[in-house]
């Protein structure tokens, strides 16, 4: 598995709105320029986070984005699988309940299946809080 550009950005972003001040929506492009990200790259992932309802909108003057909750109700798989459409190693873990047609006889899925596992449960045992407070195991 691999997490895309877009995954990536997404989660510096929020990060980055988790260490402003909570009070104060924040501009798309102050948040590129310190997150060396491209504003326009910015502008396609914001939908994904808005469909979600991660962030508050708010246009004009002194518009920009902010979080919707606090920093510590946020983890990092919650966010990474919003943007890249889930954390599966394998593409028959993708849907629910598993599809494969090998399932019932596949020596290797208990694999696959211990490793999403694993890999879910570290990324939501992290938060932003977590992050921004460097407590990160």
């Amino acid at each position: 598995m691999k997490i895309s550009t877009k995954g990536r950005y997404a989660l510096r972003m929020m990060i980055d709105l988790a260490g402003q001040n909570d009070e104060k929506f924040v501009a798309l492009k102050d948040i590129a320029k310190r997150q060396n990200i491209s504003k326009k790259y910015l502008e396609q992932i914001i939908p994904i986070l808005n469909r979600t309802d991660f962030l508050l909108t708010n246009r004009g003057y002194q518009g920009g984005y902010k979080l919707a909750r606090a920093p510590k109700d946020y983890s990092v798989g919650e966010i990474l699988r919003v943007t890249e459409g889930g954390l599966s190693p394998v593409a028959c873990l993708d849907v629910k309940p598993n599809q494969c047609e090998r399932k019932d006889f596949c020596l290797t899925l208990p694999i696959w299946e211990g490793l999403e596992k694993v890999i879910g449960e570290y990324l939501d045992s992290i938060t932003l809080q977590d992050i921004i407070d460097k407590n990160i195991e």
